[in-house]
């Protein structure tokens, strides 16, 4: 499962690698006010808010903001459902191995964010996994993950873009793309796969 929209072709390559159906892991983090990089809590489909009371109370945000933060996320996160996953439900991972991929973390405050998000429907384990990560956010997710695996860690990070050749942005509809071709080779694989004997 991959982050939107960055973490697209990432999680692609390695459904691609691995013969594995990929899907996204549509969250929304509800950021602060005024700070919306920090995170008081995050909205996943079709699981309850999961909020960071101690955020919201130490920084007084009143539940008319607070709500008007779910209904504005909610709102955008039901926009991606349409525009990722069209009429299509998403992957069960409830006892499975889930891979979750982006191109990279800074602070990781998103990722961590997802695999909260994610514990709650149940899955057998959490991967999280990296071409590039600052130290200090590999840290804080290998607290929360089963397990991370990040190509590099350099000690002297600063930016992600900084480790990519490439880093021209991945549009809504790349990423869309990506994910209905990776459809196509699982379902292509499905049929090539020898039948299982019922005897």
């Amino acid at each position: 499962m991959a982050l939107p929209r960055a973490g697209v072709p990432v999680g692609y390559e390695v459904a691609r690698a691995l013969r594995t159906p990929l899907d996204v892991l549509l969250v929304r983090k509800l950021g602060v006010p005024g700070h919306e990089d920090l995170a008081m809590g995050a909205l996943a489909s079709h699981t309850v808010p999961l909020l960071h009371w101690d955020t919201v109370r130490a920084i007084g945000i009143t539940e008319h903001a607070l709500a008007s933060i779910m209904r504005r996320e909610l709102r955008e996160l039901q926009h991606l459902e349409q525009l990722y996953r069209p009429g299509r439900p998403e992957l069960v991972v409830a006892g499975r191995t889930v891979i979750l991929t982006d191109d990279g973390l800074t602070s990781g405050a998103s990722m961590e964010v997802a695999v909260e998000a994610l514990r709650r429907q149940r899955p057998r384990r959490i991967v999280v996994a990296l071409p590039i990560c600052a130290r200090a956010a590999f840290d804080v997710l290998n607290a929360i993950a089963d397990e991370v695996i990040c190509a590099a860690t350099p000690e002297l990070f600063q930016a992600v873009g900084l480790w990519y050749e490439d880093f021209s942005e991945v549009s809504d509809n790349e990423a869309v793309e990506l994910l209905d071709r990776s459809r196509l080779m699982t379902f292509q694989h499905s049929l090539s796969a020898p039948l299982r004997s019922t005897a």
